[in-house]
Parts: structure tokens; sequence; C-alpha cells
């Protein structure tokens, strides 16, 4: 896997991380959306630059230029519910990407910290020879990414495989390089040394779907 890692590197990046993570500014719900969707932009454009362009003539008022525009097809694919300001911040730079949506959540069989991920609804087109982004705000464990990557098996095999995260945890991005193809990117805002024994990312941010849409029962 080819590791895309921001939060080494001083730029604008950091102050939405920072924001994400600061529990005054989480309550305000809109400002954590807004601040995922930027974060979705500026990883967006940096994966943009791995993609392949062709030479295309623009027509002006008054006259014509060249310019290299993106040739492949991209379907971009979030997890709901957490995925969906990622998604809109992604899909922002990406307007002509087609989009898949699938659902995962944590099932505690036991009432206790061992839990699995239940994959449900469903919705894809194709992925045959397309470029597949997967975005999942938080990679924590990676069953989810793992579960998704098991079920879009069966809308075909991608050109390539690109996944977006917000914040992981070492032992998440070690578990996805084992699960998805060698020559999958990854890029990811930052990631953090820990998890709880529930799974969370220490210190990370908390529960991106709550802080972004309310507390679920």
């Amino acid at each position: 896997m080819i590791i895309h890692q921001f939060d080494q590197t001083n730029s604008v990046l950091n102050t939405f991380i920072s924001e994400i993570r600061d529990v005054e500014i989480q309550k305000d719900a809109m400002r954590f959306r807004r601040n995922i969707e930027r974060i979705g932009e500026v990883l967006a454009y940096e994966l943009s630059k791995s993609l392949d362009y062709k030479e295309t003539e623009v027509k002006t008022p008054f006259g014509t230029k060249k310019s290299f525009l993106s040739s492949d097809n991209l379907v971009l694919c979030s997890v709901l519910r957490a995925g969906l300001p990622l998604h809109h911040g992604i899909l922002s730079y990406f307007d002509r990407a087609e989009n898949a949506f699938i659902s995962a959540y944590r099932h505690h069989p036991n009432n206790d910290d061992a839990f699995e991920v239940i994959v449900k609804y469903f919705a894809a087109p194709s992925l045959d020879d397309k470029i597949l982004v997967l975005t999942d705000p938080m990679l924590a464990t990676g069953k989810t990414l793992e579960n998704v990557f098991d079920a879009l098996k069966s809308h075909g095999t991608p050109k390539q495989i690109h996944i977006i995260s917000v914040i992981g945890s070492k032992s998440g991005v070690a578990k996805v390089e084992k699960v998805f193809p060698k020559d999958t990117h990854l890029w990811i805002a930052a990631v953090d040394e820990h998890l709880t024994s529930k799974g969370y990312i220490i210190p990370g941010l908390g529960d991106a779907g709550d802080l972004s849409y309310g507390v679920k029962l």
C-alpha cells in the first residue's frame, strides 16, 4: 500500500484537523461537518495528482488553449453516516464521479467490547476498470473497510483503489495494508498511536457520526 500521511507536513490542513479534535469547537456540528468537508477537499486535490491525464483543447471567447484533464472514471463510495461530510468535500472536487453508498455499523452481540461490523444497505454502479475511491473518516480497527471491500467485489474489478480517511490508528492502517491490493493508495490526514478497548482512536476525536449528526440510540 502507498500511504500519503499529511499531519507531518505544515499546511492549512493542520488547522482543520485541530479544530475537529477540539472538544469546544466540536459543540458546533455545522462547523465540524464543514471542517470534515474541507479536509476531504484537500485530500481530493492531493489524490488528483496521481490520476491519468490527457491533452484537451478548450475553446475560449478569443481562441483556443490546450489543457490536461483527467481521463479516469471515478466511483466515490462512502460509508454511512459518518462518511457523508467527507463525501461532499471530495465530490466538490470530483463533481463528475459516480457515487456509491454503503452502511456499516458495529454490532456488540454480547454487550461487551467485542464487536463485528455489519454491512446492510449498499448501492453502487459497476466498478469495472474504474478508479474506486473509498471514504471513511475514522480508520480505527480497519474492520469496516475490510467488510466494505468484500461487499464491493460483487460489483466488478476497479482499475485502482484509493482510500481517503481523516484520522486513523496505526493498527487500523496496518490492517488495511494486509487486506487491500498492494497498489492501493491511502490518503490520510493524521495517524494516531492507539485504540481503546472498544476500538476508538486515541486521542482521535470521538464519534464522527455523532458529532456530525447528533447522538444515536
